[in-house]
């Protein structure tokens, strides 16, 4: 999977191409971030290569709306439904929605952490006409994130007098412990 320090170069060449219709479609065929766009209403008309790659389907064309993943879950590891995943947050908002993660979940049951960077489009009236997304890798980032939260609650299980707080924090521990290990494909299901 590709990782850039700086992702939102790729984001700024599909931006552009975009909007200097030149055949975009060629120019996003060749990066290698995954990325794909929607029309106005949420529903994916275009994918690359790496987006396949990375949601481990092939989107269905008419059909695939807000996202190209099979399904999304929160970095706790509740099920985020796709009406509310952030580039139907940017579309519904027409806004540049960033600083999120999720965790998509392929057909084979593996789980990658993603950072989406949903961007809408506009046309020279200013009307929304779509949006662009890309999709980058944080499995590695997010997977360490989780155990460290893990520790810190059990840190402060520890340090607690309170039986109730105590297991709730441990409990908070396993969650997050556990959505590492579905990362790294410890899943036990």
């Amino acid at each position: 999977m590709f990782l850039s320090h700086n992702p939102e170069q790729h984001l700024d060449i599909a931006l552009t191409a975009l909007s200097t219709q030149v055949d975009w479609r060629a120019v996003l065929d060749t990066l290698p971030v995954p990325i794909y766009t929607t029309d106005r209403d949420g529903l994916v008309t275009y994918w690359n290569r790496a987006c396949v790659d990375l949601a481990g389907r092939e989107p269905e064309l008419g059909r695939d709306r807000w996202c190209v993943t099979w399904k999304i879950f929160t970095t706790a590891g509740d099920p985020l439904p796709h009406d509310q995943c952030p580039m139907a947050d940017a579309i519904r908002e027409q806004r540049i929605v960033r600083d999120s993660i999720a965790i998509a979940e392929r057909p084979d049951g593996t789980r990658i952490a993603f950072r989406p960077y949903p961007t809408p489009l506009f046309d020279d009236n200013g009307r929304l006409t779509g949006a662009v997304n890309m999709l980058i890798d944080v499995t590695d980032e997010q997977t360490e994130a989780l155990h460290e939260q893990a520790a810190r609650c059990r840190r402060l299980a520890s340090s607690l007098y309170s039986r109730e707080s105590t297991l709730v924090l441990q409990k908070m521990a396993e969650g997050f412990d556990r959505t590492a290990a579905e990362l790294r494909g410890e899943n036990d299901n």
